[in-house]
């Protein structure tokens, strides 16, 4: 090989480069050891070694989502790719642009008895819109141009594999940067979307149900909401889109939303859907006519009941329905209706808030945080009862709310909030974690000392997997498995040099949590947490 030429591995990183990448997530493994090499020399792109694939899969998702540009994250073959696929399932299903590039057997081994060895193609079928094996160092640009640009134009979960010799051969091809594509707008007019306006117009009692589709067409919804007199809700991709004091917004629906909206809902004649493809079973309006709005006409089939489905993104649309619908005379009856139930849960949620006790009840922790943290902070929520509890309590600002949202994936929280770190230093960064779902990814505090990352970890330590607890009980089952083993999580934290509180009976919440904050180094507080029964859990 030339001193000039560059390997597979450089290239690799000159081109992901080209595409924006600037951090790929991952654990060493022998088969990457040419790409590990590539990393080492170069200074383009940052490698963050984490404890365990899953948490390199879950941050390469929390980027994506946080920034909608590609993530990237890295393993081994055999054990280390299929350790990724549980944060390659949670791209998948919220439809983060995601790129896995795994190492592979040698170029003569595959399809052999060779230790490790798996098909990753047939792997990762489930998750990847794309998945290749590069054969020759010829292919390395075309084929991750065609992983990126699926990834990023279809928001989807791409794969590569790269046999391991592969990536110390010599590569003659050059980098290029993906083309300058120039998305046109969708051809709407006022006239083109008359139907939708006819209906809207025999509205008696509307309501607008947005998702984190309607991100950039926040003033939009509200201004429609305000002239066509219809109720906000969100479902929890919308949690954090709108400001709690917003005049028509009832907060979320479903499981840890508001509470008195579920009946409102069912009175509905006409209901349009901003960028949500979710539709929370048992509030389902019984006879309301439905209009969805979604860039993909494939999200359609979610087993909602739509009349009218319009192809197109909600900031195109909606100012143009708002145009159409000016004269229109909202029924005041409907408003006060809305507004009655938005006071009512503004008053119980207040009162929940300061539910007093130790163990803390779980609305009380909430209600701190919702008191302490910063207007724009980045809350990282696990998947469990923080999650639902998060959902009902937290009465959102500017704040960004990363989630596992379709996955629903148990140990999320920590590796998103450091993913959320290293993409925006200057934000305060918080991590809502339950005690079960914090130990799947225990490990990994040490990659937030390891990075120096300055985040804090709320650990809602009810000694439980509460929420299975609720669900076994509501079904009259007899429950076993459900009560955890924990550590002591302060010792644990500052064992690997976080600073560790603990809330004792007579702490004050908010004092503590301040102090969290202004802790120049990754923090967690600890807090024993109530085994309280979740009001709205189902069998």
């Amino acid at each position: 090989m030339k001193k000039t030429d560059q390997t597979v591995a450089e290239l690799m990183l000159d081109q992901l480069s080209l595409f924006g990448v600037k951090r790929i997530y991952g654990v060493v493994g022998d088969t990457i050891i040419g790409l590990i090499d590539a990393l080492a020399k170069q200074n383009k792109i940052q490698f963050i070694a984490v404890k365990h694939e899953s948490t390199a899969a879950f941050m390469a998702s929390a980027e994506a989502k946080l920034t909608g540009k590609l993530g990237v994250c890295t393993a081994t073959m055999g054990p280390g790719a299929a350790n990724l696929l549980n944060g390659l399932g949670d791209a998948y299903a919220d439809k983060a642009p995601v790129l896995a590039i795994t190492g592979q057997a040698p170029s003569d081994k595959i399809g052999t008895e060779f230790p490790q060895y798996v098909d990753q193609q047939e792997l990762m079928k489930p998750f990847a819109s794309y998945s290749a094996n590069l054969a020759s160092p010829d292919a390395t640009v075309e084929l991750l141009q065609k992983a990126a640009q699926t990834s990023l134009g279809q928001r989807a979960v791409t794969h590569l594999s790269i046999p391991k010799d592969l990536f110390t051969m010599s590569a003659s091809s050059k980098p290029r940067p993906l083309p300058n594509i120039i998305e046109g707008t969708s051809i709407f007019t006022e006239n083109s979307l008359e139907k939708a306006t006819a209906i809207m117009k025999t509205a008696k009692r509307p309501m607008i149900l947005a998702g984190a589709g309607a991100t950039f067409a926040i003033k939009e919804v509200e201004k429609l909401a305000e002239l066509w007199g219809a109720g906000i809700l969100t479902s929890l991709g919308g949690k954090g889109l709108f400001n709690e004091p917003s005049p028509n917004v009832l907060q979320g629906i479903g499981e840890g939303g508001n509470p008195y909206a579920a009946e409102l809902f069912k009175e509905a004649d006409v209901v349009l859907l901003a960028g949500t493809t979710w539709w929370p079973e048992g509030y389902v309006p019984n006879d309301a006519r439905i209009i969805q709005i979604d860039r993909h006409f494939g999200k359609f089939e979610k087993g909602i009941p739509v009349e009218l489905g319009i192809a197109g993104k909600s900031e195109e649309v909606l100012p143009l329905l708002l145009e159409s619908l000016q004269g229109f005379s909202k029924k005041e009856d409907w408003v006060l209706r809305c507004q009655e139930i938005k006071e009512k849960w503004a008053q119980q949620n207040n009162q929940e808030g300061s539910t007093a006790g130790y163990p803390v009840h779980p609305s009380r922790i909430i209600r701190a945080l919702d008191q302490i943290v910063a207007a724009d902070a980045v809350l990282a929520l696990d998947t469990g009862d923080v999650t639902v509890w998060t959902n009902r309590n937290f009465q959102q600002k500017d704040q960004t709310v990363l989630f596992s949202g379709y996955w629903r994936t148990m140990g999320f929280g920590l590796p998103a909030a450091m993913a959320a770190k290293l993409v925006n230093p200057e934000k305060q960064v918080v991590a809502v974690v339950g005690d079960g779902g914090l130990q799947m990814t225990l490990a990994d505090l040490l990659t937030a000392t390891r990075y120096e990352l300055n985040i804090t970890v709320v650990v809602l330590n009810n000694g439980a997997l509460q929420m299975e607890r609720d669900k076994i009980n509501v079904m009259g089952k007899k429950e076993v498995g459900v009560d955890l083993t924990n550590p002591g999580f302060v010792k644990v934290a500052e064992a690997c040099g976080w600073k560790g509180f603990r809330a004792e009976p007579e702490t004050q919440l908010e004092y503590l949590l301040k102090e969290a904050f202004q802790t120049n180094g990754p923090s967690l507080v600890d807090i024993s947490t109530a085994q309280a029964f979740f009001p709205e859990t189902e069998g």
